[in-house]
């Protein structure tokens, strides 16, 4: 995969381009990065439907439109000990989703494993240090 930057000039209508002046005001980030995240996701949900993206506290991140982030359905998949097919229909029952979903998350991350990896270790990180901190609060009592 190639990184870096590239020029890339396009012609847009004058209302697309004035919506995204006002979104990267209010975002407070400039109209090209803003033109850029939106083409990305943009083509990501166009190659993997099902797939959608939020917004919150950590960033933007893949979900399963009208379900949970795509990095907890990989941490629930990965964390049992079923395999294969039985891992599927594990991961559906204990998130509630169908099988067709959770699919739908293993294919994103097929497809983006650096991504949701590193959301699952924040995750992890943020998890263990809450943890620690509450053990502290527990002494700090005793």
């Amino acid at each position: 995969m190639a990184h870096g930057t590239q020029t890339f000039s396009a012609r847009w209508d004058a209302d697309v381009v004035e919506r995204l002046a006002r979104r990267s005001e209010l975002d407070g980030t400039n109209k090209s990065r803003l033109a850029e995240r939106y083409v990305d996701e943009g083509t990501r949900m166009d190659e993997h439907p099902g797939v959608v993206f939020r917004g919150g506290p950590t960033g933007r991140r893949a979900a399963l439109a009208g379900g949970p982030d795509v990095w907890e359905v990989m941490a629930t998949l990965r964390g049992g000990t079923a395999r294969g097919e039985k891992a599927v229909a594990a991961t559906a029952e204990l998130l509630n989703l169908t099988d067709s979903q959770v699919r739908v998350a293993v294919r994103y991350y097929g497809a983006y494993p650096e991504e949701i990896d590193e959301r699952i270790k924040r995750n992890v990180e943020d998890a263990d240090a809450a943890e620690a901190a509450w053990r502290r609060e527990q002494a700090a009592l005793a």
